[in-house]
């Protein structure tokens, strides 16, 4: 009789939790910490509109400016009711690494909801450079130091990272340019303004079709299917980066029953075959993998890219 009353006290507060979304009329926002026109914000549109095959209003908004900072306070502060998102990059587990007091902590402050997809940095390079490989990249900095420039979707982010990991490990000068997302940074990159540039999969393929740039290597830890005639940087022999994930956080303290109803939904959204296949064109894999998972995965980043940003000594303050 206990154990029944329990149950079902248990299956009320269940339903209780559910009731917390979605809210009628109220839009589900996703947030994107970078400027439009970059991947984060490509592939996080194309997901909103599958995500209205479920009924909801799913709205975009980029939040650009401060490594990403600016846009993930936005859904910190946000009610835990499943209608705010983030979509990220791997910053949001390097950031508490990189200042002295944290503006977060990923675990406590957020909810991991899902991973859009699994992906990695490719290092670009203008194409009237006259360098093919990262040897030949390498051999060229340190016979024009401080010549070379390279791009990064701002400071702290994995983009960034990647270089200074480069530079540490080949002892090489090249000057790192910051910017508010990949949208900037490939108009200066495409016209040789900043020659070198950590991308994302999906424009950096775009960008190399135009001739403009040239693919030089993948920041991943082995080849990615969609570019395996581009060797990693570990084939060059430098140890530069790690698969990283595109991923759906919420605000700390989501029920775990409101995070189900939302999870469903984006996931449902992930794999849907376009959304594959634009992530497959773009040199991404589709995840949607469930909440508990993307936990782990992201404890395992967070412990990771830990022990780099210590190798670099990369600082925000």
């Amino acid at each position: 009789m206990k154990a029944g009353l329990l149950m079902v006290l248990a299956c009320l507060v269940t339903a209780a939790d559910a009731q917390t979304f979605p809210v009628p009329g109220k839009p589900v926002r996703i947030v994107v910490p970078f400027a439009p026109g970059g991947q984060t914000d490509i592939q996080a549109r194309a997901i909103a509109a599958r995500m209205a095959e479920s009924g909801l209003n799913v709205i975009v908004e980029n939040k650009p400016g401060g490594s990403t900072i600016i846009g993930a306070r936005d859904v910190q502060n946000a009610p835990p009711d499943g209608h705010t998102l983030l979509y990220t990059i791997a910053t949001h587990v390097q950031i508490p690494h990189l200042y002295r007091t944290p503006p977060w902590d990923p675990f406590k402050d957020f909810t991991p909801i899902t991973a859009g997809a699994r992906s990695a940095t490719v290092l670009t390079a203008y194409t009237e450079l006259p360098f093919n490989n990262i040897r030949e990249l390498v051999a060229y900095a340190k016979a024009n130091p401080g010549k070379l420039n390279y791009a990064s979707f701002g400071a702290g982010s994995t983009s960034h990272l990647n270089g200074e990991q480069l530079k540490r490990l080949a002892g090489i000068d090249i000057v790192h340019v910051p910017y508010k997302g990949s949208g900037d940074a490939i108009k200066d990159h495409l016209t040789g303004r900043v020659q070198l540039f950590f991308d994302g999969p999906t424009t950096a393929i775009a960008n190399a079709k135009t001739g403009k740039v040239k693919l030089i290597a993948t920041a991943a830890e082995t080849r990615k299917t969609a570019l395996p005639d581009v060797p990693t940087m570990r084939e060059g022999g430098f140890d530069v980066g790690m698969w990283g994930y595109l991923w759906f956080w919420g605000p700390g303290g989501m029920p775990p029953a409101t995070v189900e109803a939302i999870y469903q939904p984006l996931a449902r959204a992930i794999q849907h075959p376009d959304i594959k296949e634009l992530f497959a064109k773009g040199g991404a894999e589709a995840s949607g993998m469930p909440p508990a998972e993307m936990a782990r995965a992201a404890r395992d980043l967070y412990e990771r890219w830990g022990a780099v940003i210590r190798d670099t000594g990369v600082k925000l303050d």
